[in-house]
């Protein structure tokens, strides 16, 4: 049965890798020359899932001293976050202090109108969710004259099945498949956009925002020999499921080829086959 809270612990390991490291290096430097003297770093991270975020940026020493407020949508997604990272909230942190909580984005910025602007902003694999124009402004509000942004793994339109299976019927595929990002209702309002990473350049810059570091993250998973690393198969077929519960009944897809080719590529992970890339984009920056 699919777990989402399993998804996103299997993502981890392919993010760990896709993560642009020119734009994480840019970021580290960016944080340590604008550290705060005398308090900790304010860090707000929205659509935090997990938490796999906050183990990466203490992992990968982003930060000394930092009070982080990790914010989700799903109150499930708090509560394993909560359970994952017991050993973070216990006192035997480097200097962390966190503050799990289950938000509305929108609703938590029109909270934050009246309080302490945050000096780093996170969202990582998240923009391409949210309705640009609407979610970007309420992002950059809640940073203080100068903050710094770190939004990773943005996607920009391109999904690769390795290999072919039918090269027609793969680009049918993809392209129903992008386009329901494209036209996705969230609470009766546009959320999403297959091409959120290049969009980004033009949108950062309209609200003000400087890009300081800009590169692909493109997810690259593959079988080394027959075995994926970690739990990357079980990643691999969460994958294949979005396609399916996605593109199911589509007026434009045939269904019996539609369900031969998902049968196909399942039994690809299986024999350790299967290589999937998806095309994204990072970026830092700040806020004027």
């Amino acid at each position: 049965m699919y777990d989402f809270a399993r998804y996103l612990a299997a993502k981890r390991s392919v993010d760990d890798r896709a993560l642009n490291r020119h734009v994480w290096q840019t970021l580290a430097e960016a944080v340590g020359a604008a550290a705060p003297a005398g308090r900790p770093l304010r860090v707000l991270e929205v659509g935090a899932g997990i938490g796999t975020m906050v183990e990466r940026c203490v992992e990968w020493e982003l930060f000394t001293r930092a009070d982080y407020t990790a914010i989700d949508n799903e109150e499930s997604n708090i509560r394993a976050a909560r359970k994952r990272l017991a050993h973070l909230t216990s006192g035997s942190g480097p200097g962390l202090r966190l503050n799990l909580q289950s938000a509305n984005l929108y609703d938590f910025a029109a909270r934050q109108e009246n309080s302490q602007r945050f000096d780093l902003l996170i969202a990582h694999a998240l923009l391409d969710l949210l309705h640009l124009p609407t979610a970007l402004p309420s992002l950059l509000s809640m940073l203080r004259p100068g903050g710094l942004f770190y939004f990773s793994i943005n996607f920009d339109g391109a999904t690769l099945f390795l290999p072919e299976v039918d090269p027609a019927l793969d680009s049918c595929i993809e392209a129903l498949y992008h386009r329901s990002m494209d036209t996705r209702i969230t609470d009766g309002k546009p959320s999403g956009d297959s091409r959120t990473g290049r969009r980004l350049f033009r949108a950062l810059r309209e609200c003000g925002a400087e890009v300081l570091a800009a590169g692909s993250s493109d997810w690259v998973v593959h079988a080394v020999g027959e075995t994926y690393p970690a739990d990357e198969a079980y990643f691999l077929g969460c994958i294949l499921h979005f396609v399916e519960s996605t593109l199911q009944g589509h007026a434009q897809l045939d269904a019996d080829a539609f369900e031969a080719w998902l049968t196909t590529r399942r039994r690809q992970v299986a024999r350790g086959e299967l290589a999937y890339v998806a095309h994204q984009l990072d970026y830092c920056g700040r806020v004027n």
